[in-house]
């Protein structure tokens, strides 16, 4: 069965270009032209990945973000048409998986839609869980609680903890965990870890100027600390 992208994009050009595209790669593709249409397609399709346009009438890319990571975790790639890196990582901080710049070349944004599929949908052992002090993460039901609290990660921020748990004590640097994401379809740059590595810590409840868990070695990178459970 064909998988579901829906494209959420104010300009019809644009809608009826990537229609036809994807529709020619095999999937099945929907289309809204404003956040406030394309929640409700989401809502009845549930589609397994949204293409994200940000300014849009109505409802803008970042109010259908806010609104649609309540109710759902399927992948979201954003689509901006300014050249500006504080665009696309605001989409980031509100939960998108990876975002392109207008105007795109088909194959890189087709690169991106396979990379975030194949994220959501890698084969995992059945009941591997991951500890680490109150940390916990069931990988065959892609739950993370945190002292028993669940936590709601997106795809690519479940992966990036799951690498650093599997290694707790390990400093990765930016290049490392990049590399290893690559694996996964990652294409972002530094900042855009950094992002993706900030908005972990806040979903887990830490404590920015002094984190138990998710430590920043200064001038190399990241470490998952060991904790003992409380």
């Amino acid at each position: 069965m064909a998988q579901t992208i829906l494209v959420v994009d104010d300009q019809p050009n644009v809608r009826t270009l990537l229609t036809d595209y994807l529709t020619a790669q095999g999937y099945r593709v929907l289309t809204a032209p404003d956040g406030q249409q394309g929640l409700y397609v989401a809502r009845h399709e549930r589609p397994e990945l949204i293409l994200l346009d940000i300014m849009m009438p109505n409802m803008d890319g970042y109010q259908f973000l806010s609104n649609f990571r309540r109710e759902s975790e399927a992948p979201v790639i954003v689509i901006t048409a300014r050249d500006e890196e504080t665009d696309a990582v605001l989409g980031l901080e509100l939960g998108a998986d990876d975002y392109v710049i207008k105007p795109f070349r088909m194959r890189e944004l087709s690169a991106r839609i396979r990379a975030v599929l194949r994220r959501k949908t890698v084969p995992v052992t059945p009941n591997e869980v991951l500890r680490n002090g109150g940390l916990s993460m069931d990988i065959d039901a892609h739950l993370v609680t945190m002292n028993k609290k669940e936590v709601n990660l997106t795809p690519l921020e479940f992966k990036l903890l799951e690498t650093l748990l599997r290694q707790q004590g390990k400093v990765f640097t930016r290049a490392d965990l990049s590399d290893l994401l690559a694996d996964d379809g990652f294409a972002g740059l530094s900042s855009t870890l950094n992002v993706h590595m900030r908005n972990l810590r806040l979903k887990l409840g830490e404590d920015p100027s002094n984190p138990v868990y998710l430590e920043t070695v200064f001038g190399v990178g990241y470490r998952m600390n060991r904790v003992e459970k409380s």
